[in-house]
């Protein structure tokens, strides 16, 4: 099982000028569930596997929340590493260079809208 997180733009329509999803995709990333408990010490699992439970819809609502749950990660290794899976599937480095990849993308395409399929 995994989860699958992805950012969408979001664009105006050219007759009502509201927000559209024209369905064009720049970001897509996929993690496995193996990490959720690595991701819940870091406190940043709501945001990535559940964001409509934080009423999070715009990858700039991530921002915040991933640079500090990032800034976790880094700052004790040793302590995240023992939530590394037993199988393998599942690792520190894997698991801090998703959230690198995905708080890039929040950065880059902060209108965009989230969504994840678990």
């Amino acid at each position: 099982m995994s989860l699958d997180f992805t950012i969408i733009k979001e664009t105006k329509c050219p007759y009502c000028h509201h927000d559209v999803d024209v369905g064009n995709e720049v970001f897509s990333e996929n993690i496995t569930h193996n990490l959720a408990k690595m991701a819940d010490k870091a406190g940043i699992y709501e945001a990535l596997w559940h964001p409509e439970e934080l009423d999070i819809t715009k990858a700039e609502q991530l921002i915040e929340i991933l640079d500090e749950g990032l800034e976790k990660l880094k700052g004790d290794p040793k302590y995240y590493q023992q939530f590394n899976s037993e199988n393998g599937w599942g690792l520190y480095g894997n698991f801090v260079s998703f959230v690198s990849r995905v708080l890039r993308a929040c950065k880059e395409y902060p209108k965009g809208k989230v969504e994840t399929s678990k």
